[in-house]
């Protein structure tokens, strides 16, 4: 683990998503949190073009569509899917093509591998076939076993990965990060204020040093924009996926974008209160 940050402003907004092999913009939209399909357009117009998309997301089907059309090349649509055979992983596919009228997926996500959807051979011999169709362009998962995820980024056929990565959370540095490098699968990020427990004043404050960098001094907790941050300034997130429950929590999620990475000093302060949190406040899902 380092402190030590190696990514310059001039590329904190925007990087090439491997096996993909698409520009895109840093922070992905999860549309299952309460926006619509005005905020897709919304987004998508402030450079957002990375979609987390399945089929119970219907508010902004629509959007995700619309966009999408324009300029297909230039989005990426990743689609959570459920599986534990070939045959319902085919389905789930060719139903996502349909309602979003596209020739192809960039993402097809295994959704909580090991729970409700499975990588056994019956679903991955489907879904390369589906890559040599050219449905989807890249086999990807979500999953939460961090040392099964480690070794599947060292030895599997999966080419994204959708893994819990914040302040409070950080075990994929130690079980995951340092085994991409010999195959360089995609790794994208979800609930970087862990639930909104890096970001609700906690009920038993924490005793921290001053803030380090500029505003804010109203510190702890955390801001969106300072969780956002953390996780985009470590060079082994390639994006960070945000669910906002409206257009205002859109709009102050996207300001972590403008600001660029976080410096030394600032990225220890905010570690050392997600490792507080993490041993004072425990609260896990899973």
């Amino acid at each position: 683990m380092t402190t030590e940050n190696p990514i310059s402003s001039t590329t904190f907004s925007r990087t090439r998503l491997p096996m993909v092999n698409k520009q895109v913009f840093r922070m992905g939209i999860a549309g299952n949190y309460g926006l619509d399909s005005s905020d897709i357009a919304f987004a998508a117009d402030r450079g957002a073009n990375y979609w987390l998309w399945g089929a119970g997301f219907k508010k902004v089907t629509q959007g995700i569509k619309e966009v999408i059309q324009q300029e297909r090349e230039k989005h990426v649509v990743a689609m959570l899917g459920y599986g534990v055979l070939g045959w319902q992983v085919r389905k789930s596919v060719e139903n996502g093509l349909r309602k979003l009228n596209t020739d192809y997926l960039d993402v097809f996500k295994l959704g909580w591998l090991g729970r409700t959807s499975f990588y056994n051979g019956s679903v991955v011999d489907v879904l390369l076939k589906l890559k040599e169709e050219g449905k989807i362009k890249a086999m990807g998962t979500s999953i939460h076993d961090r040392k099964w995820a480690g070794r599947l980024c060292l030895d599997s056929k999966i080419d994204v990965f959708m893994i819990r990565y914040n302040a409070k959370h950080t075990g994929a540095e130690e079980d995951i990060f340092p085994h991409l490098a010999k195959r360089n699968p995609g790794i994208v990020s979800y609930t970087a204020t862990a639930w909104r427990q890096l970001i609700t004043p906690l009920k038993k404050p924490v005793e921290m040093p001053p803030w380090p960098g500029e505003a804010p001094s109203d510190v702890p907790p955390l801001t969106p924009e300072m969780c956002y941050r953390f996780v985009l300034s470590n060079p082994h997130v390639h994006l960070a996926l945000t669910g906002p429950k409206d257009r205002d929590q859109l709009i102050q999620n996207l300001k972590a974008l403008e600001k660029g990475p976080l410096n030394p000093d600032e990225m220890a302060w905010v570690r050392e209160y997600g490792r507080q949190v993490h041993t004072n406040h425990r609260m896990d899902y899973f």
